[in-house]
């Protein structure tokens, strides 16, 4: 999703300051090209040989230095940008922005860009209360500017509150926010994820070893894209995507309900959930001791959720997932047909890189008009928009609303 995407990277000078570094060393490894610049006050926290290193270019922080292009440094990085981000922006650089004060390096370049751009204010927590500075933060959002919510906890000061840095990778994820096309505005998504878990006793169940990272990375994207999202998840480990509803729930029974209440509003369902095929016939009201020898357990087939959709009339689309640890495609082509699905996403537990618990996915496309597409390794956001890519162009085929 940032491979090759330029990001501005405008530092000013608070404590936070520091995490600029973290945040460059993030952008980069997800493939941006980043520049960055700093305010005076910026370089008493942290030195700009520190960020040219991590950034792999130019620290900018004279408005008059020329570039090897251009006069003014303002206008090369206005020219060069995709994503504007000030990361931390102080009460201080809020306040003019949203002045329209234009003194420096970095509030010129902010006038002189006209691409989105994302503000991530770090301050103490009464500074942040500042009834002026909530209302410089009103009027930047009236104008369009994208303006996260800062993080809660332990200040800089001692104190706890909020104030802080939003967390790196939330703030990726806004970068990706503003860089995917609203192509999915007024679709109603419903993705389903993560596991399910079916128990013996007050103590053990039958799981599996999904973590919910292709789900709520379909469910990411589809935001991203400007989806209305329901997730619906079992129990994962992982922090939960931007959507506007989740409904998190335990057993196969329990997705099975969920999906049933929630899949006629929904113009697109994706259902990437590993839901247990059998769960025990009975649970124990007591936990099972070993002492009583080995117990027999007798199990019973979960609703099939996938089939349950497809049997009834629905206008939207319908994409199932298959795991396969043989006859991959075969399986995947036969279990699309089978449950009258537009779409399948294959991928095979043998393929390393590919299938539970890990960031990255190898994922085959399969579509009812017999496309067939094989993606390479990537991350699971990047399979994700391939994945939201193929449901647009089988939307426009059936005559539906995703946008082109």
């Amino acid at each position: 999703m940032l491979e090759n995407k330029k990001i501005v990277l405008g530092i000013t000078g608070g404590i936070a300051a520091y995490k600029a570094a973290e945040l460059t060393r993030a952008l980069i490894r997800a493939g941006a090209q980043v520049r960055v610049i700093m305010t005076n006050s910026a370089m008493e926290f942290i030195t700009p040989l520190t960020m040219q290193t991590l950034s792999q270019g130019p620290v900018y922080t004279d408005m008059f230095a020329p570039t090897d292009q251009y006069d003014m440094a303002h206008i090369a990085l206005a020219d060069f940008v995709d994503v504007f981000v000030i990361a931390p922006a102080t009460g201080n650089v809020i306040g003019k922005i949203a002045s329209g004060i234009a003194d420096d390096l970095l509030t010129t370049t902010v006038m002189a860009q006209n691409k989105p751009a994302l503000i991530c204010p770090a301050m103490n927590d009464k500074m942040l209360a500042n009834p002026i500075v909530q209302n410089n933060i009103f009027k930047l959002k009236k104008m369009g500017y994208m303006v996260m919510d800062s993080g809660v906890g332990e200040l800089a000061c001692k104190t706890s509150g909020s104030g802080r840095l939003p967390e790196i990778s939330k703030i990726l994820q806004a970068v990706e926010f503003l860089l995917a096309p609203k192509d999915f505005s007024g679709e109603r998504v419903l993705v389903t994820a993560g596991p399910t878990e079916e128990p013996l006793d007050p103590v053990r169940f039958i799981t599996n070893r999904s973590s919910g990272k292709m789900g709520y990375a379909i469910a990411r994207a589809a935001h991203q894209r400007g989806a209305k999202v329901t997730l619906i998840s079992g129990p994962t480990k992982i922090p939960p995507p931007e959507a506007d509803q989740i409904i998190y729930v335990r057993t196969a029974l329990e997705m099975y309900r969920a999906v049933m209440e929630h899949y006629e509003k929904a113009t697109v369902i994706i259902k990437a959930a590993a839901v247990a095929d059998y769960r025990p016939k009975t649970e124990a009201r007591e936990k099972i001791k070993k002492d009583r020898g080995i117990p027999g357990i007798e199990l019973t087939r979960n609703p099939d959720i996938i089939a349950a959709i497809s049997a009834k009339k629905r206008k939207g689309i319908l994409v199932g997932f298959a795991m396969e640890t043989q006859d991959l495609l075969a399986n995947a082509r036969q279990k699309l047909l089978k449950k009258n699905m537009d779409m399948i996403v294959a991928n095979s537990l043998r393929e390393k890189g590919a299938g539970f618990e890990t960031d990255t996915n190898i994922i085959t496309i399969i579509d009812r008009n017999g496309k067939t597409i094989a993606l390479e390794k990537m991350t699971k956001i990047d399979a994700a928009h391939k994945i939201l890519d193929h449901v647009k162009m089988l939307s426009k085929k059936k005559g539906l609303c995703v946008k082109p």
